[in-house]
């Protein structure tokens, strides 16, 4: 067994000046990495830290956030990474669960009781510190890492991960995708998911170069990464790659076909973009890779060599056992094919060994030594899987089952379709109890839904066939990229809610800046409704940057305003509208996306269309927009975590109206018609 402190020290010692990360203008060699993470180990010693030690770490990415996780394994401390922008609430679970230590981080405050060390300040001190770390002895069944679902059913649960764990973690994926020596990867993945985790730990294992990315939005600078540091490699989530495809267009063939391989995980491909990217980039191997934070990566699909099996999700590594159990019983079930339809059962070395003081949960997930999930799966006679959705998707259709992954997977070759997701609904008739329901996304808006139902026909049996389709601009999805099933239900269930009661027209027409709000409270289910309202505005590529942060607490409010004012003042810029607003909502965009402005628009007016349609008052505050690096105001976004990359480009004030807005003249003098 081989741990990650191995593999840095074997590369410190046989190649110090080969470059490990890039980060924008930082970079670090192997040396320089082992150096500042050997002395940040020795700085985290000096402060108590010791073997079992719980540690916290901000997944950003950022060499520091490297440096951390090498410096907590190398003084046998056990790692527990956490989001990047992580809400107080899960921050607060996730330390109390753990008991952790200490906090290493890119902010600067966290809630009470999180003894924060922030990264910058931490490394500064372990170097005037200048002590190395006291390596403990190598225990492979010593807990090192907890590594916490994403949370989409339900408070996020840690799997706890050994040294043997995560060392056989990192060697599947070095095998199942045979990564090198020569390797430069761009990396634009959250890093305190187990996709880039473990892609990060193979990649050093290989001896190559990480170019670690904060995210996949925006094509310039993937285009720059790669052309700069002459990646060869990339991993990626299936629903970033679309959005690169849709913003570089006639360029992708060129930037994409530079690279070696394309690694995909966090969701499949669909059947129809596994076969678009092979037919684009002919020469750049694409894999397909199926695992857990619970397994890492354990099912891999060399797409290039398997075009006749696009529809798996791939074929388990050596050493990786394989079952499939019951639904009923949950005994192991024989044959194969597509009507031996199974709950997948893992085992092998890299199965974590429970979740995190949840005994119960561990109970249910490890059974005789076999790690169970809730995934239904069939497999073929060469031993591909092919995954069915989870247990709890499957649509029951008057005693049939339908596989919501079967019918997405047919209906996304359909023309005219972008990408869609099934979901089972109640049989308002009664009858069958559930029936399919297909969210699309089209080409256009004129596309006619009876098309996908003319093109399944004779595709699909007639219980698999949608009954209901919904038109959506984008599909829900989590921080990975992830398709979201429970947020597609519960917009499935809002659907019916909170109707304009008005025409659009006149709702439009209707519209009045109200600056003057009672004392009465807006329902919060309400200021949600109207949030909704805003995200669902138009986008520019449909990036989606923005960020909403909304304020309902009084106090803060006024705080806000008094943060602002002094400021306006010596910068010469208007402040109005704090006139008792019962909710503030900022609107800011990244900057560097050149529509930041617009979208953030599009959606403060969708916001106050949705106000009024509501009998509620609202107007737009431009306050912020140009005194956002004003240190005053930036403490204040940082307190509600708007990134620095941000601008508040509005704030839309929101409350019961205390008179009815004036309804002003316009001019009719603007309009010309060219024929």
């Amino acid at each position: 067994m081989i741990t990650l402190v191995d593999v840095l020290n074997r590369h410190a010692a046989e190649q110090p000046e080969k470059i490990a990360v890039h980060f924008r203008d930082q970079s670090l060699t192997y040396a320089q990495l082992r150096r500042q993470a050997a002395l940040l180990g020795g700085h985290l010693q000096s402060l108590g830290v010791t073997v079992g030690d719980r540690i916290m770490l901000t997944g950003a990415s950022r060499p520091e956030y490297l440096i951390g996780l090498l410096a907590v394994q190398m003084v046998g401390g056990i790692t527990v990474p956490v989001d990047r922008n992580p809400k107080p609430a899960t921050l607060s679970y996730i330390h109390q669960l753990t008991g952790a230590k200490y906090y290493l981080s890119t902010l600067k405050k966290a809630p009470e009781g999180i003894a924060i060390l922030p990264y910058g300040d931490t490394i500064a001190a372990a170097v005037e510190h200048n002590q190395e770390a006291q390596v403990p002895e190598t225990d492979p069944d010593r807990l090192a890492e907890l590594l916490f679902t994403t949370g989409t059913t339900g408070r996020p649960k840690g799997a706890s991960h050994t040294l043997r764990c995560i060392s056989a973690n990192m060697h599947n994926t070095f095998t199942g995708i045979g990564m090198r020596k020569e390797d430069v990867l761009l990396l634009p993945l959250p890093l305190n998911h187990s996709f880039g985790m473990r892609v990060l730990r193979a990649c050093l294992l290989a001896g190559g170069t990480i170019v670690l990315q904060n995210g996949f939005g925006f094509a310039r600078e993937t285009e720059l990464n790669i052309e700069q540091f002459h990646c060869n490699a990339l991993a990626c989530v299936p629903s970033s790659m679309d959005l690169m495809l849709s913003q570089m267009e006639d360029r992708a063939a060129r930037i994409f076909g530079q690279l070696r391989y394309i690694e995909f995980g966090a969701g499949s491909l669909s059947v129809q973009r596994k076969r678009y990217l092979s037919e684009l980039l002919p020469h750049t191997e694409l894999f397909n890779t199926w695992g857990s934070s619970e397994t890492g990566g354990c099912l891999f699909l060399h797409v290039n060599r398997h075009l006749d099996k696009v529809s798996a999700v791939g074929h388990p590594l050596e050493g990786i056992q394989v079952r499939l159990l019951s639904q009923a019983d949950g005994t192991p079930l024989e044959g194969t094919g597509p009507d031996v339809v199974g709950r997948l059962a893992l085992k092998g070395q890299m199965q974590m060994v429970g979740y995190y003081g949840l005994p119960e949960r561990t109970a249910e997930a490890l059974q005789d030594g076999w790690l169970v999930t809730n995934d239904l799966v069939w497999r073929d006679d060469d031993g591909f899987i092919y995954m069915l959705g989870r247990a709890d998707d499957i649509i029951n259709v008057g005693g049939e089952k339908a596989s919501p992954v079967e019918i997405e997977n047919a209906a996304s070759e359909c023309p005219g379709v972008v990408e869609c997701a099934c979901i089972g609904v109640e049989d308002t008739d009664g009858v069958l109890g559930e029936v399919p329901a297909l969210y699309l996304v089209p080409e256009n808006s004129s596309f006619d839904p009876a098309a996908v139902t003319k093109f399944l026909s004779p595709r699909l049996e007639t219980y698999k066939l949608p009954k209901k389709f919904v038109f959506v601009d984008a599909l829900p999805r989590n921080a990975m990229g992830k398709l979201d099933r429970k947020e597609l239900r519960r917009m499935w269930a809002d659907s019916g809610d909170l109707k304009l009661t008005n025409p659009v027209m006149e709702n439009i027409l209707a519209r009045r800046s109200i600056r003057k709000f009672t004392d009465q409270p807006v329902p919060r289910r309400l200021v949600e409704t109207l949030v909704k309202a805003g995200i669902n505005a138009p986008s520019g590529h449909n990036l989606q940057t923005w960020r909403f942060t909304v304020l309902t607490n009084q106090a803060e409010i006024q705080r806000l305003k008094a943060v602002i004012q002094p400021v306006s003042k010596r910068c010469k810029t208007i402040c109005y509208g704090f006139n008792n607003p019962q909710a503030l909502i900022l609107i800011s965009n990244d900057r560097r996306n050149a529509d930041g402005i617009q979208d953030a628009s599009c959606a403060a007016e969708n916001i106050q269309l949705a106000a009024t349609s509501f009998g509620l008052g609202a107007t737009w505050i431009n306050a912020l927009m140009t005194i956002c690096d004003e240190p005053e105001i930036r403490e204040k976004l940082d307190q509600y975590q708007i990134p620095k990359t941000h601008n508040v480009w509005a704030m839309i004030a929101v409350g019961w109206p205390e008179a009815p807005g004036k309804a002003l003249a316009r001019k009719t003098n603007v309009v010309h018609f060219v024929d």
